[in-house]
């Protein structure tokens, strides 16, 4: 039993001197993506600005498939070391409740570590849509069942469940139809009437007036488009941001925690690395471990009811 005890005395010692001197070699960034994506051109933007804060280098390495449990999976299993991180985003809470045969919890296998942004989500229409506004736009809805199609980046994407959220929410019966592609080309000729997307990939069709902007998804309006109402004016209680954020492996030292969550605020904060996450169409946002923690959990309790609701099944 002294063995023992001595043994994992020497293991805690060697564990903490670890953390004390971390980082000392290459940190890797698993992004689940592929690259170019607006997820990735994030963790690309911030993994060179942390690499400064740090004094190591940042790899960025993509590994999209299933949805971006591929790249989950691969650091859920990581050495708890701090060398190997996971850039999210809520993709990864809602495969939590899409997917019933894991290998993994999303929560209980990996620890938050720091948040990036928040991302907006902008509902559009096609000009040719009679509705500028949210309630023209449920009047004509309601009006026309089953006659409005609303596209989506794929079934069980953000988009989708954000646009599922305000189905649940409203009563409107929209159909849904999935991409593997972008949607945008046949939103902008019409054969799709309405999407939820990232505000960066459609605040020049809104400028431009090729697609007309009903409502932003976040609570309040964006500094972006500030004429453009939240839809939660006219429909009581939604709510649906993007974020963006990373996260480790589960029994990852406090220390190294800690001291990249430091590092990754510290970028966050910075005037340059702020106004290009805000080009990016993103609203930079910092988070504690513990705040970005409960912000996972509440994430994923939120999205698994419109998942249930909607009986969403993945493909």
């Amino acid at each position: 039993m002294k063995r023992l005890v001595a043994t994992l005395g020497a293991l805690l010692l060697a564990f903490s001197a670890n953390a004390q001197n971390y980082p000392n070699k290459p940190i890797k960034l698993i992004v689940p993506l592929a690259a170019a994506g607006t997820g990735d051109t994030l963790a690309r933007a911030v993994g060179e600005a942390m690499a400064k804060e740090l004094g190591q280098p940042v790899v960025i390495e993509n590994r999209p498939g299933a949805g971006g449990l591929v790249g989950t999976e691969l650091v859920a299993n990581a050495p708890p070391d701090g060398y190997t991180l996971l850039a999210v985003s809520p993709s990864h809470v809602i495969n939590a409740t899409l997917y019933s045969n894991l290998t993994f919890n999303y929560v209980r296998d990996t620890v938050p570590v720091a948040m990036i942004c928040t991302t907006p989500f902008v509902m559009v229409v096609n000009p040719s849509v009679p509705a500028k506004t949210v309630p023209e736009f449920l009047a004509n809805a309601k009006a026309n069942p089953g006659k409005i199609n609303m596209a989506s980046s794929g079934i069980g994407t953000a988009p989708h469940l954000v646009g599922e959220l305000f189905k649940m929410m409203t009563g409107v019966d929209l159909v849904h139809v999935p991409y593997r592609t972008s949607s945008m080309p046949d939103l902008l000729a019409g054969q799709v009437q309405v999407t939820f997307t990232g505000l960066g990939s459609a605040i020049e069709y809104i400028r431009t007036g090729k697609l007309r902007a009903l409502g932003v998804t976040t609570a309040a309006r964006v500094e972006a488009l500030p004429e453009i109402p939240a839809i939660g004016e006219s429909v009581t209680g939604y709510e649906a941001s993007g974020w963006n954020g990373i996260i480790a492996p589960k029994n990852t030292p406090d220390e190294i925690v800690k001291k990249l969550n430091s590092a990754i605020n510290a970028v966050v904060a910075d005037p340059k690395i702020k106004t290009h996450l805000i080009s990016l169409g993103v609203v930079p946002m910092s988070m504690t471990p513990s705040e970005f923690g409960k912000l996972i959990a509440n994430e994923t309790e939120k999205w698994a009811k419109v998942v249930k609701f909607a009986g969403i099944k993945p493909i």
